[in-house]
């Protein structure tokens, strides 16, 4: 047994030694906060990687349908190029932006939202139509009152001429009179680089009025359904281009996350083993202390 006089020593020691525990529990406690975060990322890092994969197989097939939807855009309106073909005046305009449903491909649809809010701020009496539900959420706080009709469910998969027919349909029901059409669509330029740009489709008194449309010999009941056929092939070579524009921003996007992904994984996982090695360093260092205290008594 103690005497009295040691048993304050050996009180004092077992509370020091109480005492030190908290810290080794707080430093593995942030272990295991490490090691959550590490595989969480690693987790992102998977799914990112799987989304850029993915959209790289699907950019092929969607530059293809875009070429093709060129090739028919830019041979109808070289008609109307050769023809003079002008908008008529004293009459409004109507902008169509082709946006899409989907995200995560960076700020392909900001920048069609913020080009559509420059051509309203030159032509604030024009109305807008919208394909998409992402262009629609940011310009109905911008210009709610301009937006005449939109469009959900667009542009899931690679458009078709069907899909722009039925949109043009309905864009040829709206009752007010356009002097022309203009299609906001992002315009592909590379696998890594696109821009906002626009393509006109005229009002049938616009065509009738050409300065060179008679060259054409068209008749005029063929007059409107030329109209609507120029409409929607433009439709068509929008939407195209505007999908190839959002599987490129998919990708490139799901690239640089799956980078980001990768260097926070290597700054955490040396924040882990500076930890761990300390942790052990700690308890290496509480045993010499304690071999060293028992051997001296």
């Amino acid at each position: 047994m103690f005497s009295r006089a040691v048993r304050p020593a050996v009180r004092a020691g077992s509370s020091a030694v109480s005492r030190a525990a908290p810290a080794n529990a707080a430093t593995f406690a942030t272990l295991r906060e490490i090691e959550g975060r590490l595989k969480s990322i690693k987790n992102i890092e998977k799914i990112t990687n799987t989304m850029k994969i993915v959209a790289s197989t699907r950019l092929t097939r969607a530059q293809k349908a875009m070429d093709e939807s060129r090739n028919y855009g830019k041979t109808s309106n070289t008609v109307f190029e050769q023809a003079e073909t002008k908008p008529v005046e004293d009459k409004k305009t109507l902008y169509v932006v082709a946006s899409s449903d989907k995200g995560l491909c960076g700020g392909i649809h900001s920048g069609l939202s913020k080009a559509t809010r420059r051509l309203l701020a030159q032509n604030p009496e024009a109305d807008v139509v919208i394909l998409g539900e992402k262009a629609k959420a940011q310009l109905s706080r911008a210009a709610p009152q301009s937006i005449v009709m939109s469009f959900a469910n667009v542009c899931k998969d690679i458009p078709t001429f069907a899909d722009a027919q039925a949109i043009a349909d309905q864009i040829s029901m709206l009752p007010t009179d356009y002097a022309s059409v203009k299609i906001i669509y992002n315009k592909f330029i590379n696998a890594q680089s696109y821009e906002p740009a626009t393509v006109e489709a005229f009002s049938e008194e616009a065509i009738t009025q050409s300065a060179n449309i008679s060259a054409y010999e068209i008749d005029d009941e063929a007059l409107g359904l030329l109209r609507e056929y120029a409409l929607a092939n433009n439709l068509f070579w929008a939407m195209a281009e505007g999908h190839a524009c959002e599987i490129s921003a998919r990708r490139n996007a799901m690239e640089n996350a799956s980078k980001n992904a990768g260097e926070m994984i290597n700054k955490f996982q040396i924040l882990y083993n500076r930890q761990r090695q300390a942790a052990i360093t700690g308890e290496l260092v509480e045993i010499i202390t304690g071999a060293t205290a028992s051997a001296d008594m």
